[in-house]
Protein backbone atom coordinates (compact mmCIF):
# COMPACT_ATOMS: atom_id res chain seq x y z
CA UNK A 1 0.00 0.00 0.00
CA UNK A 2 1.16 3.34 -0.93
CA UNK A 3 2.64 5.22 2.07
CA UNK A 4 2.61 9.72 2.03
CA UNK A 5 4.84 10.92 4.80
CA UNK A 6 3.72 14.60 5.84
CA UNK A 7 4.75 17.68 7.68
CA UNK A 8 3.53 20.68 8.35
CA UNK A 9 4.85 24.13 9.10
CA UNK A 10 3.20 27.67 10.15
CA UNK A 11 0.58 26.22 12.73
CA UNK A 12 -0.79 28.31 15.03
CA UNK A 13 -3.95 27.38 16.34
CA UNK A 14 -6.93 29.75 16.15
CA UNK A 15 -4.60 32.79 15.77
CA UNK A 16 -4.36 33.55 11.53
CA UNK A 17 -2.88 36.83 12.62
CA UNK A 18 0.28 35.74 13.80
CA UNK A 19 2.66 38.12 11.86
CA UNK A 20 6.08 35.94 12.55
CA UNK A 21 4.21 32.78 11.47
CA UNK A 22 1.90 34.28 8.18
CA UNK A 23 2.12 31.38 5.73
CA UNK A 24 0.76 27.91 6.81
CA UNK A 25 1.38 24.67 4.67
CA UNK A 26 2.01 20.71 4.43
CA UNK A 27 3.40 18.43 2.51
CA UNK A 28 2.98 14.74 1.49
CA UNK A 29 5.47 12.52 -0.49
CA UNK A 30 5.47 9.27 -1.26
CA UNK A 31 8.47 7.42 -0.63
CA UNK A 32 9.90 5.12 1.65
CA UNK A 33 12.38 5.38 4.75
CA UNK A 34 14.90 3.45 2.35
CA UNK A 35 15.14 5.73 -0.32
CA UNK A 36 14.94 8.47 2.21
CA UNK A 37 18.05 7.44 3.74
CA UNK A 38 20.16 7.05 1.02
CA UNK A 39 19.17 10.44 -0.60
CA UNK A 40 19.61 12.07 2.67
CA UNK A 41 23.33 10.34 2.55
CA UNK A 42 24.12 10.94 -0.60
CA UNK A 43 23.19 15.26 -0.70
CA UNK A 44 24.53 15.53 2.80
CA UNK A 45 27.14 12.91 3.66
CA UNK A 46 28.50 14.90 6.14
CA UNK A 47 25.56 15.46 8.32
CA UNK A 48 25.93 14.67 11.96
CA UNK A 49 22.60 15.58 13.52
CA UNK A 50 20.39 13.02 14.80
CA UNK A 51 17.72 14.39 12.36
CA UNK A 52 17.48 16.11 8.71
CA UNK A 53 15.56 19.92 9.73
CA UNK A 54 15.05 21.63 7.09
CA UNK A 55 15.69 25.33 9.56
CA UNK A 56 18.50 24.38 10.70
CA UNK A 57 20.23 23.29 6.96
CA UNK A 58 18.96 26.52 5.44
CA UNK A 59 20.47 29.00 7.98
CA UNK A 60 23.70 27.77 5.91
CA UNK A 61 23.75 29.29 2.30
CA UNK A 62 26.51 27.14 1.81
CA UNK A 63 24.00 24.36 1.95
CA UNK A 64 21.16 26.18 -0.48
CA UNK A 65 22.52 23.97 -3.20
CA UNK A 66 22.40 20.75 -1.92
CA UNK A 67 18.78 21.71 -0.91
CA UNK A 68 17.48 22.40 -4.24
CA UNK A 69 18.94 19.61 -6.08
CA UNK A 70 17.78 17.05 -3.17
CA UNK A 71 14.18 19.16 -3.54
CA UNK A 72 14.72 18.15 -7.54
CA UNK A 73 15.03 14.96 -7.08
CA UNK A 74 12.22 14.64 -4.67
CA UNK A 75 9.75 16.48 -6.91
CA UNK A 76 10.91 14.79 -9.92
CA UNK A 77 11.41 11.11 -8.95
CA UNK A 78 8.18 11.25 -5.97
CA UNK A 79 4.79 11.99 -6.22
CA UNK A 80 4.06 14.65 -3.63
CA UNK A 81 1.76 17.45 -3.13
CA UNK A 82 2.62 20.96 -1.31
CA UNK A 83 -0.20 23.57 0.07
CA UNK A 84 0.78 26.69 1.34
CA UNK A 85 -1.69 29.34 2.04
CA UNK A 86 -2.02 32.91 3.29
CA UNK A 87 -3.39 32.59 7.11
CA UNK A 88 -4.29 36.71 7.08
CA UNK A 89 -6.04 35.93 3.73
CA UNK A 90 -7.79 32.51 5.02
CA UNK A 91 -9.19 34.56 7.72
CA UNK A 92 -10.99 37.33 5.35
CA UNK A 93 -12.29 34.42 4.05
CA UNK A 94 -13.57 32.86 6.96
CA UNK A 95 -15.18 36.74 7.73
CA UNK A 96 -17.01 36.16 4.25
CA UNK A 97 -17.95 32.93 5.19
CA UNK A 98 -19.87 33.53 8.64
CA UNK A 99 -19.81 37.48 8.86
CA UNK A 100 -21.21 37.83 5.47
CA UNK A 101 -22.86 34.64 3.65
CA UNK A 102 -25.57 34.17 6.13
CA UNK A 103 -27.02 37.39 5.60
CA UNK A 104 -27.33 36.93 2.02
CA UNK A 105 -28.18 32.96 2.42
CA UNK A 106 -31.40 34.02 4.43
CA UNK A 107 -32.11 36.16 1.44
CA UNK A 108 -31.91 33.38 -1.16
CA UNK A 109 -28.91 34.29 -2.68
CA UNK A 110 -25.81 31.85 -3.60
CA UNK A 111 -23.11 34.14 -2.16
CA UNK A 112 -20.77 31.16 -3.55
CA UNK A 113 -21.79 30.97 -6.59
CA UNK A 114 -18.63 31.30 -9.21
CA UNK A 115 -16.20 31.90 -6.21
CA UNK A 116 -17.81 35.48 -5.11
CA UNK A 117 -16.82 34.99 -2.22
CA UNK A 118 -13.09 34.30 -3.15
CA UNK A 119 -13.21 37.92 -5.18
CA UNK A 120 -14.44 39.55 -2.08
CA UNK A 121 -12.16 38.30 -0.17
CA UNK A 122 -9.19 39.32 -1.79
CA UNK A 123 -10.68 42.57 -2.48
CA UNK A 124 -10.78 42.79 0.88
CA UNK A 125 -7.38 41.55 1.76
CA UNK A 126 -5.73 43.35 -0.61
CA UNK A 127 -7.77 46.79 -0.23
CA UNK A 128 -9.10 46.81 3.26
CA UNK A 129 -6.49 49.46 4.85
CA UNK A 130 -7.00 51.34 2.49
CA UNK A 131 -10.21 51.37 1.70
CA UNK A 132 -11.43 50.63 5.36
CA UNK A 133 -8.73 52.63 7.25
CA UNK A 134 -5.68 51.25 9.01
CA UNK A 135 -5.21 50.11 11.80
CA UNK A 136 -9.05 50.15 11.95
CA UNK A 137 -9.37 47.08 9.01
CA UNK A 138 -6.62 45.23 11.40
CA UNK A 139 -9.00 45.58 14.71
CA UNK A 140 -11.95 44.36 12.73
CA UNK A 141 -10.32 41.02 11.85
CA UNK A 142 -8.46 40.77 15.38
CA UNK A 143 -12.01 40.94 16.93
CA UNK A 144 -13.35 38.36 14.25
CA UNK A 145 -10.78 35.96 14.73
CA UNK A 146 -11.80 36.47 19.08
CA UNK A 147 -15.20 36.28 18.38
CA UNK A 148 -15.08 32.66 17.04
CA UNK A 149 -13.06 31.70 19.17
CA UNK A 150 -14.54 32.97 22.63
CA UNK A 151 -18.16 32.61 21.35
CA UNK A 152 -19.38 35.04 23.98
CA UNK A 153 -21.76 37.77 23.74
CA UNK A 154 -19.19 40.59 24.84
CA UNK A 155 -16.96 39.08 22.25
CA UNK A 156 -19.67 39.26 19.47
CA UNK A 157 -20.43 42.87 21.06
CA UNK A 158 -16.60 43.88 20.65
CA UNK A 159 -16.64 42.85 17.01
CA UNK A 160 -19.68 44.23 15.54
CA UNK A 161 -18.22 47.54 17.00
CA UNK A 162 -15.42 46.89 15.37
CA UNK A 163 -17.11 46.62 11.90
CA UNK A 164 -18.28 50.04 12.92
CA UNK A 165 -15.59 51.69 13.66
CA UNK A 166 -14.17 51.12 10.17
CA UNK A 167 -15.26 53.05 6.82
CA UNK A 168 -17.83 49.88 6.29
CA UNK A 169 -20.04 52.34 3.70
CA UNK A 170 -16.76 51.92 1.22
CA UNK A 171 -17.64 48.34 1.33
CA UNK A 172 -21.22 47.71 2.16
CA UNK A 173 -21.70 44.86 0.38
CA UNK A 174 -19.28 43.11 2.81
CA UNK A 175 -19.05 45.09 5.81
CA UNK A 176 -23.18 46.37 5.82
CA UNK A 177 -24.82 43.05 7.22
CA UNK A 178 -23.03 43.63 10.54
CA UNK A 179 -22.14 47.30 10.19
CA UNK A 180 -25.86 48.61 9.83
CA UNK A 181 -27.62 45.15 10.78
CA UNK A 182 -25.81 42.98 13.50
CA UNK A 183 -26.78 40.46 11.76
CA UNK A 184 -28.73 37.68 13.66
CA UNK A 185 -27.85 35.27 11.63
CA UNK A 186 -24.25 35.91 11.17
CA UNK A 187 -23.47 36.57 14.65
CA UNK A 188 -25.11 32.42 15.37
CA UNK A 189 -23.15 31.60 12.81
CA UNK A 190 -19.86 32.43 14.21
CA UNK A 191 -21.29 31.70 17.98
CA UNK A 192 -21.93 27.66 16.42
CA UNK A 193 -19.81 25.76 18.41
CA UNK A 194 -18.32 23.69 15.27
CA UNK A 195 -17.07 27.34 13.68
CA UNK A 196 -13.33 28.26 14.25
CA UNK A 197 -10.51 29.53 12.89
CA UNK A 198 -7.88 26.80 12.94
CA UNK A 199 -6.37 26.38 9.24
CA UNK A 200 -6.14 22.76 9.71
CA UNK A 201 -8.65 21.32 8.27
CA UNK A 202 -8.55 23.81 5.01
CA UNK A 203 -4.67 22.28 4.87
CA UNK A 204 -5.98 18.86 4.83
CA UNK A 205 -8.55 18.86 2.04
CA UNK A 206 -6.58 20.74 -0.35
CA UNK A 207 -3.54 17.77 0.46
CA UNK A 208 -5.91 14.85 0.40
CA UNK A 209 -7.95 16.19 -2.62
CA UNK A 210 -5.10 15.77 -4.68
CA UNK A 211 -3.75 12.56 -3.41
CA UNK A 212 -6.87 11.12 -3.89
CA UNK A 213 -6.32 11.84 -7.46
CA UNK A 214 -3.09 10.43 -7.55
CA UNK A 215 -4.12 7.28 -6.55
CA UNK A 216 -6.24 4.57 -7.63
CA UNK A 217 -5.76 2.12 -4.97
CA UNK A 218 -6.14 3.04 -0.80
CA UNK A 219 -3.06 4.64 0.01
CA UNK A 220 -2.41 5.44 3.90
CA UNK A 221 -0.46 8.31 5.66
CA UNK A 222 2.57 8.84 8.42
CA UNK A 223 3.15 11.94 10.28
CA UNK A 224 5.34 13.46 12.75
CA UNK A 225 3.84 12.70 16.84
CA UNK A 226 4.31 16.52 17.32
CA UNK A 227 1.84 18.94 19.41
CA UNK A 228 0.87 20.57 16.31
CA UNK A 229 0.33 17.50 14.17
CA UNK A 230 -2.11 16.10 17.16
CA UNK A 231 -4.91 18.18 15.08
CA UNK A 232 -4.35 17.20 11.81
CA UNK A 233 -3.98 13.22 12.95
CA UNK A 234 -7.81 13.98 15.19
CA UNK A 235 -9.07 15.46 11.67
CA UNK A 236 -7.67 12.82 9.45
CA UNK A 237 -9.31 10.20 11.57
CA UNK A 238 -12.35 11.58 10.78
CA UNK A 239 -12.52 12.07 7.61
CA UNK A 240 -11.02 8.23 7.05
CA UNK A 241 -14.19 7.44 9.28
CA UNK A 242 -16.48 8.85 7.21
CA UNK A 243 -18.22 5.59 4.92
CA UNK A 244 -20.99 7.81 3.45
CA UNK A 245 -20.66 7.87 -0.99
CA UNK A 246 -21.23 11.29 -1.57
CA UNK A 247 -18.70 13.82 -3.80
CA UNK A 248 -17.92 17.46 -3.33
CA UNK A 249 -16.84 19.78 -5.82
CA UNK A 250 -15.02 23.10 -4.61
CA UNK A 251 -13.36 24.27 -7.87
CA UNK A 252 -12.78 23.41 -11.69
CA UNK A 253 -10.11 20.65 -10.66
CA UNK A 254 -10.38 19.77 -6.96
CA UNK A 255 -13.36 17.73 -5.52
CA UNK A 256 -14.02 15.25 -2.41
CA UNK A 257 -15.54 11.92 -2.59
CA UNK A 258 -16.43 9.68 0.06
CA UNK A 259 -15.33 7.34 1.27
CA UNK A 260 -11.86 8.10 0.74
CA UNK A 261 -9.02 5.82 -0.60
CA UNK A 262 -7.28 7.16 2.21
CA UNK A 263 -7.60 4.44 4.73
CA UNK A 264 -4.77 4.52 7.68
CA UNK A 265 -3.09 7.08 9.34
CA UNK A 266 -0.47 6.38 11.79
CA UNK A 267 1.89 9.16 14.26
CA UNK A 268 5.92 7.97 14.27
CA UNK A 269 9.10 9.69 15.75
CA UNK A 270 10.19 11.80 13.08
CA UNK A 271 13.65 10.84 14.58
CA UNK A 272 13.17 7.07 13.44
CA UNK A 273 11.98 8.11 10.11
CA UNK A 274 13.78 9.84 7.28
CA UNK A 275 10.78 10.02 4.77
CA UNK A 276 9.30 12.37 7.47
CA UNK A 277 12.11 14.03 7.62
CA UNK A 278 11.95 14.83 3.62
CA UNK A 279 8.05 15.96 3.97
CA UNK A 280 9.74 18.29 6.63
CA UNK A 281 12.27 19.92 4.14
CA UNK A 282 10.02 20.29 1.26
CA UNK A 283 7.14 22.25 3.69
CA UNK A 284 10.17 24.04 5.29
CA UNK A 285 11.23 25.19 1.42
CA UNK A 286 8.47 26.27 0.59
CA UNK A 287 7.01 28.30 3.48
CA UNK A 288 10.97 29.93 3.19
CA UNK A 289 9.82 30.90 -0.33
CA UNK A 290 6.87 32.48 0.52
CA UNK A 291 8.19 34.49 2.88
CA UNK A 292 11.06 35.78 0.69
CA UNK A 293 8.68 36.21 -1.54
CA UNK A 294 6.24 38.26 0.62
CA UNK A 295 9.33 40.48 1.50
CA UNK A 296 9.04 39.39 4.99
CA UNK A 297 12.92 37.24 4.85
CA UNK A 298 15.44 38.23 2.64
CA UNK A 299 18.00 35.23 3.27
CA UNK A 300 16.89 31.54 1.82
CA UNK A 301 17.35 29.64 -0.93
CA UNK A 302 15.88 31.36 -4.29
CA UNK A 303 12.28 31.29 -5.03
CA UNK A 304 12.67 30.75 -8.70
CA UNK A 305 15.26 28.24 -7.97
CA UNK A 306 12.84 26.66 -5.95
CA UNK A 307 9.44 27.44 -7.93
CA UNK A 308 10.81 26.04 -11.47
CA UNK A 309 11.03 22.42 -10.26
CA UNK A 310 7.53 21.74 -9.31
CA UNK A 311 5.43 20.55 -12.12
CA UNK A 312 1.86 22.22 -11.95
CA UNK A 313 -0.20 19.65 -10.27
CA UNK A 314 2.63 19.46 -6.94
CA UNK A 315 2.20 22.91 -5.53
CA UNK A 316 -1.34 24.32 -4.44
CA UNK A 317 -1.75 27.51 -3.22
CA UNK A 318 -4.03 29.66 -1.20
CA UNK A 319 -3.60 33.50 -1.77
CA UNK A 320 -5.36 36.65 -2.99
CA UNK A 321 -6.04 37.43 -6.47
CA UNK A 322 -7.70 40.41 -7.95
CA UNK A 323 -8.11 38.30 -11.49
CA UNK A 324 -11.77 38.27 -10.82
CA UNK A 325 -12.45 36.00 -14.58
CA UNK A 326 -9.69 33.61 -13.79
CA UNK A 327 -11.19 33.07 -10.47
CA UNK A 328 -14.77 32.91 -11.55
CA UNK A 329 -13.74 30.42 -14.32
CA UNK A 330 -11.74 28.44 -12.08
CA UNK A 331 -14.48 28.09 -9.60
CA UNK A 332 -17.64 27.87 -11.75
CA UNK A 333 -19.74 25.30 -10.80
CA UNK A 334 -18.34 25.33 -6.95
CA UNK A 335 -20.70 23.39 -4.42
CA UNK A 336 -19.01 25.62 -1.53
CA UNK A 337 -22.22 26.01 0.21
CA UNK A 338 -23.29 22.56 -0.44
CA UNK A 339 -19.86 21.22 1.21
CA UNK A 340 -19.94 23.33 4.06
CA UNK A 341 -23.16 22.19 5.33
CA UNK A 342 -22.40 18.86 4.77
CA UNK A 343 -18.95 18.81 6.76
CA UNK A 344 -20.10 20.98 9.12
CA UNK A 345 -23.23 18.33 9.77
CA UNK A 346 -21.93 14.77 8.84
CA UNK A 347 -17.85 15.11 9.84
CA UNK A 348 -17.02 18.04 11.98
CA UNK A 349 -17.82 19.63 15.13
CA UNK A 350 -16.13 21.28 18.05
CA UNK A 351 -12.50 18.81 19.23
CA UNK A 352 -12.02 18.31 22.24
CA UNK A 353 -8.79 19.87 23.93
CA UNK A 354 -6.89 17.05 23.29
CA UNK A 355 -7.62 17.38 19.43
CA UNK A 356 -9.68 14.22 19.14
Amino acid sequence: MQCYRIDESGYTGFDLLNADQPFQGAAAIAINDGDAERLIREHFPMLQASELKYRSLSRRPANHPRLLALLRDLLTEYQSVTYICDKRFLLVLMFCDYAVEPYYYERGYDFYADGQNYAMASLLTMTGPTLLGDPEFGEMLAAFQHAVKEKSHGALRAFVDAVRATKWLQFPEALGPIAQFAAPECQAAIAHPGVDTDAAMVVLQSLISRMEVMNDEPYRIEHDRSKNLARYNALLERLIGHRDEIELKHTKIASLKFPLKLTEVHQVDSKDSPAVQLADVMIGAAIEVALVMAGKRKDGIDPDALMSLYAEEQFIHLTPSLDFAEQREFRAGTEASRAIDYMAANIFGPLQEDGR
